[in-house]
C-alpha cells in the first residue's frame, strides 16, 4: 500500500496497525510532514510500516525509490486534490498507471462536485474558500477525474459516499 501526500503521518501509522497484514509507504513531499511521518512511525513501532518516501505527485514523472516495490497492490490519497493545483490530479492518475499492479486500486478519498454541481452547501462554501485562499485550489468534480483517468488506462470503478459530504473513488486498470 502506497500512501501519497500523507502529511502527518497519523493516519498510516493507524492504517498499518489496524492492517498488520499490510505493508505501508507513507510519503509526502513537504519536509515538516517527512519528518512528522517518520515521528508516527518511530512512535508506532510497526514492522508493517515502512520510512517515509519524498514524492512530489505535481511532477507526472514521479518516480518511486528507495523502495522494495516495483508496483503496489492500493494506492491511497486522501485529502489531497482539492488542495492542489489541478497539476497534482493529472500527476496522482499518470503515477497510479505506472505503479499499480494489475489487478490494483487507486483509492481517492475528499470531497468532490458531481456532474458541476456541490454534492451540499458546506461543500459549496468549502470550495470558495480553497479557491480564495489560491485560485488553483478548489472542489474537483468526479467526472472530470474520470476522464482524466481513462486518458492514463484507469477507469473509475466505484463511489462510495462518506460522512461529512465526502466520497471515496476507486479507480482500476482499463482492461486491455
Amino acid at each position: 500500500m502506497l500512501e501519497l501526500g500523507s502529511g502527518t503521518g497519523q493516519h498510516v501509522a493507524e492504517f498499518a496497525r489496524r492492517a498488520p497484514h499490510l505493508v505501508w509507504w507513507p510519503s509526502d513531499c513537504d519536509e515538516t510532514c517527512l519528518r512528522s511521518i517518520a515521528s508516527w512511525r518511530a512512535h508506532a513501532q510497526l514492522a508493517n510500516l515502512k520510512p517515509p518516501l519524498r514524492i512530489d505527485i505535481e511532477r507526472p514523472e514521479w518516480e518511486l525509490r528507495h523502495t522494495e516495490c516495483a508496483e503496489f497492490t492500493a494506492i491511497v490519497c486522501i485529502n489531497v486534490l482539492h488542495i492542489a493545483p489541478w497539476r497534482v490530479s493529472q500527476g496522482l492518475m499518470a503515477g497510479a498507471a505506472r505503479y499499480l499492479s494489475a489487478d490494483g486500486r487507486l483509492f481517492v478519498y475528499g470531497p468532490f462536485m458531481r456532474d458541476g454541481r456541490h454534492t451540499a452547501a458546506s461543500n459549496a462554501a468549502f470550495d470558495l474558500s480553497l479557491q480564495r485562499q489560491n485560485p488553483e485550489w478548489g472542489l474537483r468534480d468526479v467526472a472530470d477525474l474520470a476522464a482524466l483517468a481513462n486518458r492514463c488506462r484507469l477507469e473509475l470503478l466505484e463511489l462510495t459516499q462518506m460522512p461529512a459530504n465526502n466520497l471515496v473513488l476507486t479507480f482500476e486498470r482499463c482492461a486491455a
